[in-house]
């Protein structure tokens, strides 16, 4: 990769969680945090991170747009 792409989470409630997958033949978890409402994690992909999972109330802003993930509850 030679300009891995940053996204933005914006919690817009407590207990979101933010879950790193990683590369390879066999995808597994790497990283998770947990934001509150208001924080916000600026993310990465890497040649490690092939994906992220998000649960919970969220906006999500990257160069393709902003997509506003549901709530867990």
């Amino acid at each position: 990769m030679t300009q891995p792409e940053y996204i933005v989470i914006e919690a817009q409630e407590d207990g979101v969680h933010v879950i790193g997958l990683t590369r390879g033949s066999d995808t597994k978890f790497h990283h998770s945090e947990k934001l509150d409402a208001g924080e916000v994690m600026i993310a990465q992909f890497t040649e490690h991170t092939s994906a992220m999972k998000i649960r919970g109330k969220a906006k999500i802003h990257s160069a393709h747009g902003t997509i506003e993930s549901g709530s867990k509850k």
